[in-house]
């Protein structure tokens, strides 16, 4: 499991990434103001295996076949200590998580919709018992 965090312009978010068996599980938290240690620390204690539960799976990244060319061993030694230094959200993770935004979104958009109709259908049933109302007297 491997929490990150960091400043997206706006806010502080941690996006965490379990990798498992069937996959990867990638959860996106906004912390809002920069956390302290101790925010960090409860974050970890208490949110993250509820937050973990309710992320999607991924199928986990298919392997890139062959071998990698030869590096030079300098070059390697100073990409090795650059991804160290960075060590961010992996692209894997970011796109999983702009799938599952984009799942709820579709999901969001046809309960918004259905919710529409009912208040159209709504809106005719009282538009055609008030007519009824009106002509019943005559």
């Amino acid at each position: 499991m491997q929490l990150t965090i960091f400043f997206d312009g706006q806010f502080w978010v941690g996006v965490v990434e379990q990798h498992d068996d069937d996959g990867l599980k990638v959860a996106r938290y906004l912390f809002g103001s920069e956390p302290s240690d101790a925010e960090v620390f409860a974050f970890v204690q208490r949110a993250i295996p509820a937050i973990l539960e309710g992320a999607r799976v991924a199928p986990p990244a298919e392997a890139v076949a062959g071998l990698p060319p030869a590096i030079n061993p300098k070059r390697r030694k100073r990409e090795a200590a650059a991804a160290v230094q960075q060590r961010g959200i992996s692209t894997y993770a970011q796109e999983m998580l702009k799938r599952d935004l984009e799942a709820r979104k579709r999901e969001s958009q046809s309960a918004s919709r259905q919710r529409q109709e009912e208040a159209r259908a709504y809106k005719r049933l009282l538009k055609v018992q008030k007519a009824r109302e009106k002509h019943r007297g005559h």
